[in-house]
Order: C-alpha cells, then sequence, then structure tokens
C-alpha cells in the first residue's frame, strides 16, 4: 500500500480545505476540520542555495537567487499551513546548511537537505530556484522532474500548467526531465520550480515583487493541489 493509499482520507479533506484556501483565502481551522498532528500531511519546501551560496544574481538589481527562493518558500509555507498542512522548512534563514564553510560545504548542504527530506516522509517535495540563461530575453518559470518517477511527472505536469495559466506567462512551457540531487536522493513526488530568469530584466523585477511571489505562491499551491486531489482518488 502507497502512502496515498494509506491516507486517502485525509487527503480528500485537506484537499478540499486547500482548494478553498487558495481560492477564497480560507483558513484550514476556520472551517471546523482539526486533524491531529499525526494525520496532517507534510510538505516540504526546499529553499535553494544560502549563506556563501548565493546562487545565480539578478542583472539589473543584483539581487541574489538565495534570498528570492526563500522569500517564495516562506509565502509556499504561510499558504499551506493555512490550509492546514505540515509544512518542513530545509533552509529556514539566509544561511545555508553546510555548518563550517570549509572544502566540500557544497556536498554537506545538499546531504543535510536530503536527510531533512526522508526524516520529514512528505506527501511531497517542491524546491525552489530562480534560473538564468546567457540570452537575456529567456524568460518563465519551468518546472523540473526526476525521469524515473511517474508521480513527480504527474506534480511537475499540474504545477506547470497552474504557472502556464498566469496572465504574465508569455510562452507555454511543458515540464523538463532534470538529473538534480534533490530530485534524485529521495523516492517522494519532487519538483524543482525554476520560478523565473534573473538574467531578464522583465523576469527579474517580477521575481523580486511581493505581489507577483504571491501570484507564483497561489499558482504552484494550486498545482499542488490538483496532485494531491488527483492521487487520493485514484485507484
Amino acid at each position: 500500500m502507497n502512502f496515498f493509499s494509506r491516507h486517502r482520507a485525509v487527503f480528500g479533506i485537506l484537499c478540499i480545505a486547500l482548494a478553498l484556501a487558495v481560492t477564497f483565502g480560507i483558513c484550514f481551522f476556520a472551517l471546523g476540520v482539526t486533524a491531529g498532528k499525526s494525520l496532517r500531511l507534510t510538505v516540504v519546501i526546499d529553499a535553494g542555495h544560502g549563506g556563501i551560496d548565493g546562487g545565480v544574481v539578478g542583472v539589473t538589481t543584483g539581487v541574489k537567487e538565495s534570498d528570492v527562493n526563500l522569500a517564495v518558500s516562506r509565502k509556499l509555507q504561510t499558504k499551506f499551513e493555512e490550509a492546514g498542512f505540515r509544512v518542513v522548512q530545509t533552509r529556514r534563514t539566509e544561511a545555508g546548511l553546510y555548518g563550517t564553510a570549509v572544502n566540500g560545504f557544497k556536498k554537506r548542504d545538499m546531504q543535510k537537505r536530503a536527510e531533512i527530506i526522508n526524516q520529514s516522509n512528505p506527501a511531497l517535495v517542491i524546491s525552489v530556484h530562480q534560473n538564468f540563461f546567457s540570452l537575456s530575453s529567456r524568460r518563465g518559470a519551468q518546472v523540473f522532474f526526476k525521469e524515473t518517477s511517474e508521480q513527480s511527472f504527474s506534480l511537475a505536469c499540474m504545477i506547470q500548467s497552474q504557472l502556464n495559466s498566469m496572465p504574465e506567462c508569455i510562452k507555454q512551457t511543458n515540464p523538463l526531465k532534470g538529473d538534480y540531487y534533490i530530485l534524485n536522493c529521495n523516492e517522494y513526488p519532487a519538483v524543482i520550480v525554476e520560478c523565473g530568469f534573473l538574467s531578464n530584466p522583465e523576469d527579474e523585477a517580477l521575481l523580486c515583487s511581493d505581489e507577483y511571489q504571491e501570484k507564483l505562491v497561489a499558482a504552484i499551491s494550486s498545482g499542488a493541489l490538483a496532485f494531491l486531489s488527483a492521487s487520493a482518488t485514484a485507484k
């Protein structure tokens, strides 16, 4: 029996709650539906980079990817928690997860993220990143999934669909296969969401905006809801 089969009833309740929360801004607990902590589904949110590893840098403002990742991840946490999910953040502050900044810090950082994910037994994992490309005209959000995981592909498709439906989206894209450690280090439905290109001035301006970040979060959480709902009702 897989994870979704064991928790089918809880999935149903939480998916309804998240749908209302995303659509109407209603808090899960305001609905009078209370689930013990042991029954609450867990979502892991992974804010990429951190500490001395700032990731890519915005071409206009010089904003660090790690800071944008953390801001979006915190907003995602709020959205899921309001709907009643238990949220685990791999990186909760501006610091990295590597301990001392000596040789091998990146490997230690990634191993710590994998440890947190696997100890959390999550319903899904969302790793938040920002993109960069040599051509500054490249724009838009892109979702990556592990090629060998059907559930990750399904999650990626549903999140990408919501991102494609945003008014700011200028090009419809499909989720892409990604051979990345954060996807390969666990067996849970997991995706990397590249929210946009810091190499593009228009995307950069949007990604630095609280209003646009909230729109991104609504799209990502809606896609996650669709995935959880489909998983809960699947035979």
